[in-house]
């Protein structure tokens, strides 16, 4: 019986690895095989849950402003876990009276400093984190690899050019030129997640661009690169069908961890009060509300841990899934385990 399952087993992997392709089906095999992939894929399946279902975890107050975090006054006095709400309350979900068994809505992860609701602030964050992470990564990881492969493919002058504006870029410390170019963006475009993300945007490509250069810079002069060139195949289709399909892996693990980076880094924006508006669905917004009271912890403890905790759970989730494709994709890491 177990040599029939072991054949079954067989079967189906190269059903698979046909379907998918050698190089895509070892990628997906070694992330869910890995227990640290796993455990990080785990945790990023639970927050897209989280943030797919928001409306019906939290039902915002009013629809045409979601991202708002409705609030029960206007005390600066954080109040804990339980409490019940005495203003305006959001509607109740549908799962609440089942689970909770009353028709009162509370705080369940009490109130931030103005009287902000935590729990509607995390839930609905989770769709800014996301949204955040995916859209900056996304953005500077094409210019850096468009920077990084024309750099590098031609060399000479194109090369001297982009690699000195890059090391321009290098030149200013992230978080403070990213803090300094939103603070200028914000009284041009208006309070909210678009300056901070541009920011970061604009300061951010430059580790994929010189990530890819050099990827490119080893890969350009190999054997099967010269002969295509030699038969007279366009730089175009050389650069994509050849050489980006054999450099962009490190650059995909550069990306995956960097997703995390990023939206910790623009939460410290909005902790300083130069990112998300105020009252705005943001993890970093909720740790701002908690600045007069850390000294009171003791009390005061949910204004930090809720918010905080998430925070780190969701960078550590990106964390785990690019270290663990970073063993996967990496062909050194892969020969020697």
């Amino acid at each position: 019986m177990t040599d029939e399952l072991e054949q079954i087993g067989k079967i189906e992997a190269g059903w698979w690895e046909r379907k998918l392709g050698t190089d895509l089906y070892r990628v997906i095999k070694g992330l869910v095989t890995n227990p640290v992939s796993l455990a990080g894929i785990i945790l990023l399946s639970f927050f897209i849950f989280i943030a797919i279902a928001a409306p019906k975890i939290a039902p915002p107050l009013n629809p045409n402003d979601s991202y708002q975090i409705p609030r029960d006054g206007y005390s600066q006095v954080p109040k804990p876990p339980g409490t019940e709400w005495k203003v305006r309350q959001p509607p109740l979900p549908s799962w609440w009276k089942t689970i909770m068994g009353t028709d009162k809505w509370i705080h369940l992860m009490g109130t931030a400093s103005g009287q902000w609701d935590i729990f509607y602030g995390v839930i609905w964050g989770t769709r800014t984190a996301i949204l955040v992470g995916l859209t900056i990564t996304t953005v500077v990881a094409i210019v850096g690899v468009f920077i990084g492969s024309i750099s590098a493919y031609y060399g000479g002058w194109v090369d001297m050019l982009l690699m000195r504006v890059t090391e321009i870029f290098i030149a200013f410390p992230f978080l403070p030129a990213a803090m300094t170019l939103s603070a200028i963006l914000t009284p041009v475009i208006g309070r909210g997640i678009i300056p901070p993300m541009i920011a970061l945007m604009v300061f951010g490509w430059t580790g994929f661009a010189r990530l890819l250069r050099s990827d490119v810079l080893s890969i350009r002069q190999r054997e099967y690169i010269l002969a295509a060139k030699v038969v007279g195949v366009s730089d175009a289709r050389i650069m994509f069908r050849h050489i980006l399909p054999n450099a962009i892996y490190p650059t995909l693990v550069l990306a995956s961890m960097n997703i995390g980076s990023y939206v910790i880094t623009f939460a410290a924006l909005s902790f300083l009060g130069i990112g998300a508006e105020v009252g705005y669905a943001d993890w970093g917004q909720l740790l701002s509300f908690a600045r007069d009271w850390m000294t009171q912890l003791g009390t005061y403890w949910y204004i930090i841990i809720y918010p905080g905790v998430t925070l780190i759970l969701f960078v550590l989730a990106w964390n785990l899934v690019g270290d663990a494709l970073r063993d996967v994709l990496d062909p050194r890491l892969h020969g020697t385990r």
